[in-house]
């Protein structure tokens, strides 16, 4: 056997060393990397799990009127089932293209029965007033009117850039605002949605902060009395978190420009999603237990309460989030990235925040259209998930 020369010897230990640094980089990559098969079988263990008190912290829902559409479900009836339930708020959108479909069209009837319906069943609202992006994908609800030609990709939307966007824009909230200022059931109005991060994959645009700052004042002068909430999404994976903070390194992400605008600061909370499906596996990311994560959240509640702003989660995981934009309805089976018994552990994580770090005035459900969608399919699970915290907590 040939022997190894002292020369092999230390390019083998180069190589050694080089392995194993690189591994010791990748370790925190790796740890939070899943590799499952997406489709789960269902099991009772939402029945068994322990349900964290929620204390003062108000429990609610968001409500997407597009996607009950897209899901294929009656919009009406979607609503009236989940207002059966014993909650307190609901997230109400006024979708801007919905109201504004055409040139000097403002029809407001759509939000108008839901807000009914809302206050009927006694519920607080929190209104998101947008106006080019409200919860529910694709996010971006600009009327076709007020954009001739697609924002420039990879740009910062200023309001001196887009001087008749903005006009367009803060008209539309005001407008709003001045229709519903008088219903005391109305809470709080949150300004746009993840406000300055990039919408995924789809657009690399984002808003300046000074834009959405004018949107800001428009509301405030509309009505002064009531808070702004604005809501931002809390990195629960390394990966995710790096590419975050680099795509808004410039300005900070919507969380950070949330501190310096909002009245109230809404985290979304994805502990588990999909990045990538090959074959019958998906890749997921889920570091929510990992250190680094733990003092991202601290960090931020530390600042929040140093400012004396309020703090809530407006988007808690409890539907399914695969790598496809609708999440699948298997039947007799659920979803690795949120099966039934992850609306109370997602839950249940958010309470003992609440209870060690910082006040959660609400939490908000994220995902109760999909569960009226998996009742129409013989599955009660999520519901009965969600049924089991309003009755416990």
């Amino acid at each position: 056997m040939q022997k190894i020369t002292r020369t092999s010897q230390k390019t083998l230990q180069a190589i050694a060393l080089g392995l194993g640094a690189t591994s010791i980089l990748l370790s925190p990559f790796i740890a939070e990397i899943r590799v499952q098969h997406p489709i789960q079988p269902l099991t009772d263990t939402w029945q068994h799990l322990p349900i964290e008190p929620r204390g003062s912290t108000l429990l609610g829902i968001s409500f997407r009127s597009p996607y009950v559409e897209t899901l294929g479900l009656n919009m009406r009836s979607t609503l009236q089932t989940l207002l059966t339930y014993p909650f307190h708020v609901i997230r109400l959108g006024a979708y801007w293209n919905r109201i504004e479909p055409a040139q000097n069209i403002f029809d407001t009837s759509e939000l108008d029965w839901q807000i009914d319906a809302a206050e009927q069943a006694g519920m607080q609202i929190i209104l998101c007033v947008g106006a080019l992006k409200t919860f529910g994908y694709p996010e971006c609800f600009i009327p076709a009117q007020y954009l001739k030609d697609p924002l420039q990709e990879h740009s910062r939307i200023t309001p001196s850039a887009y001087p008749s966007l903005l006009t367009a824009a803060t008209t539309f909230i005001n407008r709003v605002v001045e229709r519903y200022k008088h219903r005391k059931s109305i809470t709080a109005w949150q300004l746009e949605h993840d406000a300055v991060d990039p919408l995924g994959v789809e657009h690399s645009w984002r808003l300046h902060t000074t834009f959405v700052e004018k949107e800001a004042e428009a509301i405030r002068k509309a009505d002064p009395s009531r808070p702004i909430m604005m809501n931002g999404f809390l990195p629960t994976s390394l990966p995710v978190a790096l590419t975050q903070w680099w795509h808004t390194r410039d300005q900070g992400d919507s969380l950070d420009v949330a501190q310096h605008i909002a009245d109230i600061v809404g985290i979304d909370y994805y502990p588990r999603h999909a990045v990538l499906a090959f074959g019958t596996k998906t890749l997921y990311l889920d570091g929510s237990q990992r250190p680094w994560q733990q003092w991202r959240r601290q960090h931020l509640f530390t600042q929040l309460h140093a400012r004396g702003q309020h703090l809530m989660v407006t988007e808690g995981q409890a539907e399914p989030w695969e790598a496809v934009t609708i999440p699948p309805n298997p039947h007799q089976h659920g979803l690795y990235s949120c099966m039934p018994e992850h609306v109370i552990s997602n839950y249940n994580t958010c309470m003992r925040w609440s209870g060690q770090d910082a006040h959660l005035s609400a939490y908000l459900f994220w995902g109760a259209e999909y569960w009226l969608l998996r009742k129409h399919h013989a599955d009660l699970s999520y519901l009965q998930a969600f049924a089991r915290i309003l009755e416990n907590a």
